[in-house]
């Protein structure tokens, strides 16, 4: 048995503070002496490690109250959660050191630069000319003819907007063009099997929301990422995915088709399984 000092000795924690986990209960002593001396055994050191653990991931005192209650006789449980908690922090600091490996590489200036007729009709120009017959009859009936579809997509390149989203998802007007040249000379396999895959994706978080299953979450943003990697020619799919899970997140228009199809929750659920992922807050 230890003491109280002897405890805060050992562990570096106040005294006072021992006495108010006491307090609240979430960490009693295993015996108080008739003089009023809190002593501490193993057990409740193995506890207190447990408790420190969970503090320095900053979780609040009442929710490692609940964990520690949920998990008292579970240790393995206890385990589990510890290790998921650390897999989150982890896929928070690499966030971050993606962040400023963007930094480093000069892909956070933003400065908008438009980009020029030719650009325009050079991604235009490619995308009929890989266009299947099939997707060519679509495009007339919904503009009339190809040449009012050219000045439809033309236009689409004027919405400064459109363009600076664009450049924040390539690092630079240059490689948003050549990533349009590259994705619009997908055969249509290879669309359809993205399409396969990001549909699998969906399904897992669907999944992963039902069981309450954070490790599934984050396997599942992981593979979205790749998907995105190979769908949309990015080297790095966090800002694509960040944008999509602020857009998930504020009443998007996929919301309701997504929620139909996948389960109702999915799409906000998917939000902030990008959002936890990449440590940002969702406010």
């Amino acid at each position: 048995m230890k003491t109280v000092k002897e405890v805060s000795e050992l562990t570096g924690i106040s005294i006072r503070t021992l006495r108010y986990y006491d307090e609240i209960d979430l960490l009693k002593p295993a015996k108080v002496t008739e003089a009023g001396y809190r002593l501490y055994d193993e057990r409740s050191l193995k506890k207190l490690r447990q408790i420190m653990f969970f503090r320095e991931l900053e979780v609040p005192l009442s929710e490692i109250k609940a964990i520690m209650k949920d998990s008292e006789s579970d240790n393995r449980k206890i385990l589990e959660t510890q290790k998921m908690m650390l897999e989150m922090k982890r896929n928070r600091l690499n966030g971050i050191i993606e962040l400023i490996s963007d930094v480093l590489k000069g892909e956070d200036k933003m400065s908008f630069e438009a980009f020029n007729d030719d650009d325009i009709q050079k991604i235009i120009q490619h995308s009929l000319e890989i266009m299947s017959e099939e997707d060519k009859k679509v495009i007339i009936e919904r503009y009339g003819n190809v040449d009012k579809f050219k000045e439809s997509v033309s236009e689409s390149f004027k919405d400064e907007k459109a363009c600076e989203h664009l450049i924040k998802i390539y690092g630079s007007k240059e490689k948003a063009v050549e990533a349009s040249l590259k994705s619009t000379g997908q055969s249509r396999e290879e669309m359809e099997e993205q399409r396969i895959a990001i549909d699998s994706v969906y399904k897992q978080f669907a999944i992963a929301m039902a069981q309450f299953d954070e490790e599934l979450a984050i396997e599942s943003v992981k593979a979205l990422g790749e998907s995105y990697k190979n769908m949309f020619r990015v080297e790095n799919p966090r800002t694509l995915l960040l944008e999509v899970a602020k857009d998930y997140l504020n009443h998007s228009q996929m919301e309701e088709p997504t929620d139909k199809q996948y389960g109702k929750g999915v799409t906000k659920y998917i939000g902030s399984a990008i959002y936890r992922y990449y440590g940002v807050n969702n406010l």
